[in-house]
């Protein structure tokens, strides 16, 4: 919960620098109302997440946090646009609905968040294991580690798999 001085501060910012963000933002989307979304999370995250020190350089602040909101909002369409592609190959008596699909590409996202952030080995071993359908001993052949390291890293991407389906539920 955001004190009074707080909630001051970020009145001023997002008084001082809400315009400046909006366009930097439509500049980079090429879009006004998705600029404008962007530009509100911006200073939502501001808001529940407050720095510990104030800000000497509030645009380099808010344009960190407002890039990487571009990001995920790019993976997120990348990722949608993939997903309606293969939709869109299946006949339409087995094509899901657009509720589905909504709670289809949500969960692809958070898979894909928590991908992200998983090392290299652990990431590939549990694709190889859960897209390719790969035994441990053919990841380890693949990824030149021991079967038992193989188990070290699904044991880890599983764990993370767990913790983002209860962020997720949360």
């Amino acid at each position: 919960m955001a004190t009074d001085a707080h909630a001051d501060a970020i009145d001023v910012l997002y008084n001082d620098h809400y315009g400046w963000l909006r366009r930097w933002l439509h500049r980079k989307l090429g879009c006004s109302h998705q600029a404008a979304d962007l530009a509100h999370d911006t200073f939502l995250r501001v808001l529940l997440h407050p720095s510990p020190e104030p800000l000497r350089e509030p645009r380099a602040y808010l344009s960190k946090i407002a890039g990487g909101l571009v990001v995920n909002h790019w993976r997120r369409l990348e990722i949608e646009r993939a997903y309606l592609a293969a939709v869109a190959l299946l006949p339409q008596p087995v094509a899901p609905s657009p509720e589905t699909r909504a709670e289809t590409i949500e969960t692809l996202v958070a898979v894909d968040a928590m991908l992200a952030i998983l090392p290299e080995k652990v990431k590939r071993a549990f694709l190889l294991a859960q897209l390719d359908g790969k035994t441990y001993a053919e990841i380890a052949t693949e990824l030149r580690v021991s079967e038992r390291m193989v188990k070290k890293y699904m044991a880890n991407a599983m764990l993370n798999c767990l913790i983002a389906a209860q962020n997720g539920a949360a």
